[in-house]
């Protein structure tokens, strides 16, 4: 069996205390992908310290030459592409057309970044005294802790990873343990574009080991994406301790399809949304709110074809919906399942584990969907992370709008319709840091902002040029040529 090491300051090197964790496939509980260092204070104390050292240079290196070895980088992730995939797939379920449309996403995230580098532009202001200048640029910040789930080994952390890198700062990462070989993937990716020694380094492990990362004091920032419950402790003790902490928390999306909307498209939408990576995405269309006019079209139609998706190991061609994660994942569905029924919902398709044939290897569930779901149940309100829809009926526009924001959360949101004022009163009144019109509730640009509001984010957004708003820091520069003593902030008037 492979044993993995952590990639700290240039080396590859086992964790301190000998210890290891398996990671197993999620299709095949038989396929032990390997053993992973358990990770310790001291591990992250060594990573940390090469990474503070590191920074001393890196921050000085011109950013456009950051921004070559960014392009190396995409050129490696390219060629690796497929294989990469694979090793994805194996690990975390979903199958490979969505693996590798995972690693595309860190190719064009790379290849943006690295432009970028030629773009942290400043500003420059006339000032209020003669013979003075103002300007002011982005600077790093120091050393990045970035902090991942397990649904996108790769592009999730691309997006916080290489523009922090770009950006001049050194980073620290922290895989999920449900994804560590990806983890691992991207080290080999970057030291073999060149990156220097300590610049980028890879802990991995589980438990309480990320906030070791998050408490030490030499980390400067923290970059996370996981659970809103993880996520506000970790905002708790940032505020505590001075950091500027970003937050990709979670989700519980709604696509509005209304009577005047492209049938077939709005059916695909959701179906794609809602079971594309097995509903295991913060993104993920988990509520349907569907115009009374249409309502149980929709709901006769979305049976039919929910029904006709395939299940089963994503390595094989033809399969459309993989594994859950693991045993937890499936227990905590059939726990919705359970309180939907009780709820009054109305089960339409699947409702249970999928256990024919070699199914009962792996942690399978079958597309479900709920009707008749409304806003005071709880399917209609908590995150599940799975593949199971509730549908619910809206009398009106204004109502589905209402419907849509009734939620702690508002990372993304859908509208199906041929009306353009109402397409645009959507965007509008909807509260979502994402709105798509005639488009599911999945689909990020790596071009584009990424993020929420309410209980998905805490401000800051992920993608193109918003992501260097978290990894750099604002200086402001004075320049008085005047030769003589001016006082600013008086009266001098």
């Amino acid at each position: 069996m492979q044993k993995f090491k952590n990639y700290i300051n240039g080396q590859w090197v086992e964790p301190i205390s000998k210890e290891y964790f398996k990671n197993i496939s999620p299709a095949n509980t038989d396929d032990i992908i390997g053993e992973f260092p358990l990770s310790g204070q001291e591990d992250v104390n060594a990573a940390v310290a090469a990474a503070k050292a590191a920074y001393k240079s890196w921050k000085n290196v011109p950013a456009p030459k950051r921004g070559d070895l960014m392009r190396k980088a995409a050129d490696i992730f390219t060629r690796r592409k497929k294989e990469l995939g694979k090793i994805m797939t194996r690990e975390m379920g979903k199958p490979t057309f969505e693996t590798e449309g995972d690693v595309q996403e860190a190719i064009d995230t790379a290849y943006y970044a690295a432009s970028e580098t030629r773009r942290l532009f400043g500003h420059t202001a006339p000032s209020e005294m003669p013979n003075k200048m103002n300007l002011s640029f982005r600077v790093p910040i120091g050393v990045v802790g970035v902090i991942t789930a397990f649904n996108f080994p790769i592009a999730v952390p691309s997006w916080k990873i290489l523009p922090a890198l770009a950006a001049g700062n050194t980073v620290i990462y922290k895989p999920s343990k449900d994804a560590p070989h990806a983890g691992v993937v991207f080290a080999e990716i970057l030291e073999e574009a060149g990156f220097p020694k300590g610049v980028f380094n890879v802990i991995l492990g589980k438990g309480n080991m990320g906030s070791m990362i998050v408490e030490h004091p030499d980390v400067n920032v923290i970059g996370f994406t996981g659970s809103t419950e993880i996520g506000c402790k970790i905002a708790e003790i940032g505020g505590r301790l001075n950091k500027k902490v970003s937050l990709e928390m979670g989700g519980k999306n709604a696509q509005i399809i209304m009577p005047d909307a492209n049938m077939d498209l709005a059916i695909e939408g959701v179906l794609w949304g809602a079971f594309g990576t097995t509903g295991q995405r913060c993104t993920a269309t988990s509520r349907l709110i569907v115009h009374k006019d249409c309502y149980e079209k929709v709901i006769s139609i979305l049976a039919e074809r929910a029904n006709k998706l395939k299940l089963g190991d994503g390595l094989i061609a033809g399969n459309e919906v993989g594994p859950v994660i693991h045993e937890a994942s499936l227990k905590n569905i059939e726990k919705y399942c359970q309180i939907a029924k009780e709820d009054g919902g109305r089960l339409i398709c699947g409702g249970k584990r999928a256990v024919e044939g070699d199914l009962a290897k792996g942690y399978f569930f079958e597309p479900t969907i709920f009707a008749d779901i409304t806003k005071d149940m709880r399917l209609f309100n908590e995150e599940v992370f799975g593949p199971i829809l509730s549908v619910t009926k809206a009398e009106s526009l204004e109502d589905a709008i209402e419907l849509q924001n009734h939620c702690e959360y508002g990372l993304s949101s859908s509208i199906y319709t041929t009306n353009v004022n109402a397409a645009f009163q959507a965007v509008r009144d909807i509260e979502a840091g994402i709105t798509y019109i005639n488009s599911p509730t999945i689909g990020a640009e790596a071009h584009m902002p990424f993020g929420g509001v309410k209980g998905t984010g805490n401000g800051h957004r992920e993608g193109g040029w918003t992501a260097f708003d978290i990894f750099t820091e604002w200086k402001t520069v004075y320049i008085d040529y005047s030769d003589q003593l001016q006082r600013a902030q008086i009266d001098n008037y």
